[in-house]
């Protein structure tokens, strides 16, 4: 059964990555849907004031901590956690599950060409046999039914979506019901960029040491430091407020 923790106006569960694994295996052999989601820094502090963002990961089937903060946020109030469940860690996982287990996977999101780069590696590396399809996450609300209907009709055992926050939140929200037939659809943020080579991750040791973030804030400081500087800050304060008032 799973431990789902309250958190800052949402919750995590308290899941090890093969324990999440294994739930993912189970949904698509017994044809049943998984809405997966993260939790960061960033998205707790999102969800304070978006109500609908904070409906979408709240409604979701198992949410993981990604994120360093959640991490040292949970332990500083005294949260029971198992392990941090990277997104981008989970998606590499469940994409070699998928070549074990003959599940095909639909991607959808980022650039064109960072989409189309991804799945020519990931055809190369595990067959061409898991792809179902891709799409750029170029889209206005109006080509959302076609597209949506366009994966449907592809039939995947699982979709990815790369895409901000709050968008990719609230589209998987908004159509889990259209992708009943999918079993375990997640979203997966800029993981398309990293893993398609347009953005280096961390190195290890950084990862360890909960500091990824300031590694991408190098990389791309005009993009994300109102994000992990401002955002940070205001995590921080939820956190020890939070701590003030138990």
């Amino acid at each position: 059964m799973i431990q789902r923790v309250p958190f800052l106006n949402t919750f995590y569960d308290n899941l090890t990555a093969q324990q999440t694994l294994e739930i993912i295996k189970n949904a698509i052999y017994t044809k049943q849907q998984i809405h997966h989601t993260v939790i960061n820094a960033n998205k707790v502090v999102l969800l304070q004031k978006d109500l609908e963002l904070r409906n979408s990961v709240n409604s979701a089937d198992i949410i993981n901590i990604d994120g360093a903060g959640v991490l040292w946020g949970a332990k500083i109030l005294g949260k029971p956690v198992k392990e941090r469940v990277t997104g981008i860690d989970l998606m590499e996982a469940v994409l070699k599950m998928a070549q074990k287990e003959n599940f095909k996977v639909y991607f959808l999101g980022a650039k064109e060409e960072i989409v189309k780069t991804l799945v020519d590696l990931y055809s190369e590396k595990y067959g061409e046999n898991i792809i179902s399809g891709y799409r750029n996450g170029y889209f206005n609300n109006q080509n959302e039914p076609e597209i949506v209907n366009i994966i449907a009709q592809s039939n995947p055992q699982i979709l990815f979506v790369a895409m901000p926050s709050p968008k990719k939140e609230n589209f998987l929200y908004k159509y889990r019901k259209d992708f009943s037939d999918i079993n375990f659809i997640m979203g997966v943020g800029g993981s398309f960029d990293v893993l398609a080579g347009k953005v280096s991750r961390a190195p290890v040791w950084l990862q360890k040491m909960g500091m990824e973030w300031f590694y991408r804030l190098i990389q791309e400081p005009k993009k994300m430091w109102k994000r992990y500087l401002i955002g940070n800050l205001s995590f921080i304060y939820l956190i020890l407020n939070s701590k003030i008032k138990k």
